[in-house]
């Protein structure tokens, strides 16, 4: 981790300004590639102009998939917009919450899972001990730095950098992305 620390050099959380957009984002990016997801996420965007739970609503659901989307995804993404409409699921709504709690909370809609909620603890929420294994990106990078690796053995590796594993997870992201 030292050496990542120096490559990369400072990695804090963040947190997203816009709670409901960033959730957007987590679910196009489930399944894809990164460069795809990129590509989905800039049609999207740019046929809604705001992300909100109103313009999803709002938007045309054969736009949505046509902007590559597809129907499934469609589907989830309004459902979270329905979600949001009737629930409060930004930050202060969550504050009070455990990390099961949001994951719990968020996996009641349909399309958002373990993933996605992890995704949103560690973006949204800025949670700093969030250690998403089910990541293709994050059990990628362990394996180049530390060798081939079971998830256990990953989980047992990821232990040691409690309770700041969410940084942990930036850097090796980091080291994968370059």
């Amino acid at each position: 981790m030292d050496r990542l620390i120096d490559e990369h050099g400072p990695i804090e959380l963040e947190p997203a300004e816009d709670e409901f957009r960033r959730l957007v984002v987590a679910i196009i990016n489930q399944s894809i590639s990164t460069a795809s997801a990129a590509a989905v996420r800039e049609r999207v965007f740019d046929l809604l102009e705001a992300v909100t739970p109103e313009t999803v609503l709002e938007a045309d659901p054969e736009a949505l998939e046509d902007a590559g989307l597809g129907e499934a995804k469609t589907e989830y993404v309004r459902n979270a917009a329905r979600a949001f409409q009737e629930r409060d699921l930004t930050r202060a709504g969550l504050a009070d919450a455990s990390d099961e709690e949001v994951i719990d909370r968020l996996s009641e809609i349909r399309g958002i899972g373990g993933w996605t909620g992890r995704m949103y603890l560690l973006f949204v929420l800025g949670r700093e001990d969030v250690f998403p294994i089910g990541d293709l990106a994050v059990r990628r990078g362990i394996e180049s730095l530390y060798g081939e690796m079971t998830r256990e053995e990953m989980h047992d590796l990821a232990e040691q950098w409690r309770p700041y594993r969410s940084i942990a997870v930036r850097y090796i992201w980091a080291h994968y992305e370059s």
